[in-house]
């Protein structure tokens, strides 16, 4: 399992499911492979302590998983070095001071190891006793105690102050976290072959992001040059994931085979914005001058476009009559005004969007071919990268594939690429005050230090082929770039895309349904250490089991808190009902969605009508936080935002799935629970934020006007409260 030089962990081999769905008992170990490990107290276990053999020195030892540190003598709870750490801060608090911890705003937690112990009351959960995952495809490589001070990393700064005879630093202990790693997974599959996407390397990641913000920029001029209108705010990244939905290209970010080729999602929004862009309005002047400003731009457009004759008179007698309207009634009210541009609105945005149709056609297939080119050209260059380290690239036959795995039923284990990856270049670390920067040829990209911390547990829980940490500076610098570009770079823009439940109710998910999976998730925002995402070929290295449309099931209870798409969350509920229907092993998936009802969407009307639905709930508008899809980087306080619309939540559950985690009464009560517990009484400083009087600070779902053709709500364009 490991190497000679780290030592090995004693654990138990992995289970492994029948076709019945019953575990088989684990082979025992012989003695002159492995020797006896004694269990260790559950209060060492939850601080990250686990007992491992040094085959070298032929003795046990104890590693820390959150310190990396390795100890041959048995540790002791609350103890610290009074050189290190003279006040105690890293010690173990007292009882007294565990419970006065223990009620933290924001639903965050602090993970002292007497937190359970301290916690006595009758609704107190204890966690299980959690062991280090190991399966055939998961090893864990702790570090040696031969080498106690060695990061799994080089850092040049420590480097550097070590040889100048400074003590190097204490090592980072996150107080407050948004995750719990230590949650094993129910979710059960069949065992999958390696994928064959190309492994990610900077160079190449560096390409795709240039690229990326390229077509971008191309959005943004096709949407001024060709009908006067900045892009819709989101849209170029709701495009980019209703076109993968149906996109069957090689690169994961970039689509470049799609049928059809226009976006529906690209589409809709531009014409939304025709012929200008309608915001919420407070005041009756806003109202007046709204109205007037819509009546200007349809007369305008009408007459430089090949408009019929017929639609020429309507708009045109429309705009008279409301001209008219505007100068002699000084008396009219705000309601007054916002009907009058209801009114025109029906009678000439039919008109409009017909003269405007082809050019906004224009606009999604010149993206989209774009888009195409970009990525030839980027697969191109990754071909020859590769070549150049002389990696084969060709895929394997089926049959070669089928040797490799075999029909049976295993745990979930994170993606597998099947190409080695190439040597990755050097990318240089340093640390701002509590921010990792990482810089790779001046492009530099940055996480705070509890994520980073949270980044290099799943990329030790996960990752196979990199049992030294060679490759993680350079596997994390391409990660948050990814993420970096797909967002965009303005203020707030994309955060939302990357939304996740507040602490509570996940802890609450856990406890009560046996949730143990995320099915939309990343490594940034992820809870538990198990989830799928949008990019399988960097987010495997950190636990992802790849994107959840491609995700097989057979059972597991499920957490699904999907990005606000309406073509993704089509396509996500059709994935529910045919893995509900081709399984009887016990089955849950627990969605939350948001109840735009003006009109439903097609995802929440198929839920409410399927015959799996066991129970929905509503959560109200204003009563309810997200935690910000920008958590990595974002200020504490800022951590959570609420939620301006209101979220259904919807149980989906096979008949074993029901009598294994039916949702009572009593349940329920408990999760409506766990969002109070997260509530806040300031205003939240999230994505959400608005301030008077500016209209570009209100959230997306305050300006999005009502869709044209009656096909899409108010609020449907917008990604405040959704991950992927």
């Amino acid at each position: 399992m490991t190497s000679e030089n780290h030592g090995t962990v004693k654990a138990d081999p992995p289970m492994v499911m029948s076709p019945t769905g019953s575990t088989s008992q684990p082979a025992p170990l012989s003695p002159s492979t492995s020797k006896p490990i004694q269990e260790l107290p559950d209060e060492m276990i939850q601080a990250g302590w686990s007992k491992c053999w040094s085959k070298r020195e032929n003795r046990p030892y104890y590693f820390n998983r959150f310190t990396n540190q390795s100890l041959w003598e048995m540790p002791v709870l609350g103890q610290h070095d009074v050189i290190s750490d003279p006040l105690g801060l890293n010690a173990a608090p007292a009882s007294g001071e565990a419970l006065s911890d223990a009620g933290l705003g924001n639903g965050q937690r602090k993970r002292h190891p007497s937190e359970d112990a301290s916690q006595t009351g009758p609704n107190s959960f204890k966690r299980p006793k959690v062991e280090i995952p190991v399966t055939p495809t998961t090893p864990t490589v702790p570090i040696s105690p031969s080498t106690p001070g060695v990061k799994p990393w080089a850092n040049a700064t420590d480097d550097k102050q070590s040889q100048a005879g400074v003590p190097a630093p204490a090592p980072y202990r996150p107080s407050v976290v948004y995750w719990d790693l230590d949650i094993q997974t129910n979710a059960v599959i069949r065992e999958r072959a390696p994928v064959n996407h190309l492994p990610p390397h900077p160079e190449i990641e560096l390409q795709r992001a240039q690229l990326t913000t390229k077509l971008r920029q191309h959005y943004h001029e096709l949407c001024s040059q060709r009908e006067g209108i900045e892009p819709p705010r989101e849209s170029f990244n709701r495009w980019l994931l209703e076109r993968k939905v149906v996109d069957k290209g090689p690169d994961p970010l970039l689509p470049s085979e799609c049928d059809p080729v226009i976006s529906t999602s690209m589409f809709r929004e531009i014409m939304n914005d025709i012929p200008i862009r309608l915001s919420r309005i407070k005041y009756k002047e806003e109202a007046r001058k709204l109205l007037f400003k819509y009546a200007e731009a349809a007369k305008k457009m009408i007459d430089s476009r090949n408009a019929t004759p017929d639609s020429r008179k309507v708009v045109k007698w429309n705009v008279e009559d409301t001209m008219n309207w505007l100068r002699r009634d000084h008396s009219a009210s705000k309601e007054d005004y916002m009907d009058r541009l209801e009114h025109l609105r029906k009678q000439c945005g039919p008109h409009v969007a017909s003269v405007a149709k082809d050019s906004v056609e224009g606009i999604c297939s010149k993206i989209y071919h774009i888009s195409a080119e970009y990525v030839r050209r980027i697969r191109q260059a990754h071909h020859t990268l590769l070549k150049e380290c002389n990696i084969s690239v060709r895929q394997k036959s089926t049959n070669s594939k089928k040797r490799e795995v075999q029909d049976r039923l295993v745990y979930c284990y994170p993606v597998r690429l099947s190409i080695p990856s190439p040597p990755q270049p050097r990318v240089e670390l340093h640390f701002e005050n509590d921010m990792a920067c990482l810089r790779y040829k001046g492009e530099m990209v940055k996480v705070n230090r509890g994520h980073f911390n949270k980044l290099e547990l799943l990329y030790r829980y996960s990752c196979i082929d990199d049992q030294r940490f060679e490759k993680f500076l350079s596997r994390v610098w391409c990660l948050i770039k990814r993420y970096q570009v797909m967002f965009g770079s303005g203020v707030n823009e994309g955060s939302g895309l990357q939304g996740a439940l507040p602490v509570p109710v996940f802890e609450a998910l856990n406890k009560k349904f046996g949730v143990t999976f995320e099915c939309f998730a990343s490594p940034l925002n992820c809870y538990f250490k198990q989830f799928c995402s949008a990019f399988p070929d960097i987010d495997g290295f950190f636990g992802s089991r790849g994107p959840f449309l491609s995700f097989s099931p057979a059972s597991g209870s499920f957490e699904a808190n999907p990005p606000f798409c309406e073509e993704l969350m089509d396509t996500m509920v059709t994935r529910f009902e045919d893995l509900l229907e081709r399984s009887s092993e016990p089955l849950s998936f627990i969605i939350f969605v948001p109840e735009w009802r003006d009109p439903p969407t097609p995802a929440l009307t198929r839920m409410e009508s399927s015959r799996f639905r066991r129970h929905q709930m509503i959560v109200p508008p204003f009563e309810h936080e997200y935690r910000s899809g920008s958590q990595h980087i974002c200020k504490r306080e800022e951590m959570y935002y609420k939620a301006v619309h209101g979220t259904a939540v919807i149980f989906l559950q096979n008949n074993a799935g029901f009598a294994k985690w039916e949702p009572t009464t009593e349940r329920i009560q408990d999760l409506l629970g766990a969002y109070k517990v997260s509530g806040r009484s300031l205003p939240s400083p999230g994505p959400s934020s608005t301030s008077t009087g500016d209209k570009d600070s209100k959230p997306a779902q305050e300006r999005t006007p009502r869709s044209q053709d009656n096909s899409s709500p108010v609020d449907k364009t917008a990604p405040d409260t959704t991950n992927i």
